[in-house]
């Protein structure tokens, strides 16, 4: 199965400037199906970006996040070549995890 996760991480001088979408519906819980049945709450809950064993972002999601969420950020301390390594988590315990390395 392939990913839902599109990453894009370059190095820019020190700074990494990373890019990332994620696929997932993102369901509130609060909007209706075509029969007028709510459809339930299914969100990312924590989306996390690990570089040389250590965190440098982590995002605690609830459902005012939009389906498929654009992530944009840069950080300091790694270098081309090194592996960024990408997860999520949701609500219903679906994951997705990838890797990128750095360019």
């Amino acid at each position: 199965m392939a990913s839902s996760i599109r990453v894009r991480a370059t190095s820019n001088g020190d700074t990494i400037e990373v890019q990332a979408l994620i696929q997932h519906p993102m369901d509130t819980g609060l909007v209706k199906d075509s029969k007028g049945e709510l459809i339930p709450a299914h969100f990312i809950q924590q989306l996390k970006f690990e570089c040389n064993g250590k965190d440098v972002f982590v995002a605690d999601w609830g459902t005012a996040v939009s389906k498929d969420p654009y992530v944009k950020f840069s950080f300091k301390g790694a270098k081309k070549g090194d592996e960024l390594k990408i997860s999520w988590i949701d609500n219903k315990g679906g994951s997705d995890t990838t890797t990128a390395k750095i360019s």
